[in-house]
C-alpha cells in the first residue's frame, strides 16, 4: 500500500470521527435529547467531509498527476467512479 503525504492528518481525523461516532452511540444508549445527537452526528459529518477532502486532495495531486502523464485513463474513470459515490 503507498503512503501518502497527508496519511497521519488522515488518520488523526479519522480517529476523531470514531470519536465523535462513540459518543453517538452513548448518547443514543442513555437517551440523550435528539437535538444533542443531531449536533454529535454534525460534528462526525465534518470530520468524514474534511477526511475526504484530503483524501481527494492527496489523490489529485500524486495519483492523477501521474494517471493524466501516462494517460491511463483507468485511474481516472476510478476517482470519477468515487466522486459519483461520495457526492
Amino acid at each position: 500500500m503507498e503512503k501518502h503525504e497527508h496519511t497521519k492528518a488522515v488518520l488523526n481525523r479519522t480517529s476523531r470521527a470514531i470519536g465523535h461516532l462513540n459518543a453517538v452511540k452513548g448518547m443514543i444508549e442513555k437517551g440523550r435529547d435528539c437535538s444533542e445527537v443531531l449536533v454529535q452526528l454534525s460534528a462526525v459529518r465534518a470530520e468524514i467531509t474534511a477526511i475526504s477532502k484530503v483524501i481527494l486532495k492527496d489523490h489529485i495531486d500524486h495519483c492523477i498527476v501521474d494517471a493524466i502523464k501516462t494517460n491511463d485513463k483507468n485511474t481516472l474513470d476510478t476517482l470519477k467512479g468515487a466522486i459519483d459515490k461520495l457526492l
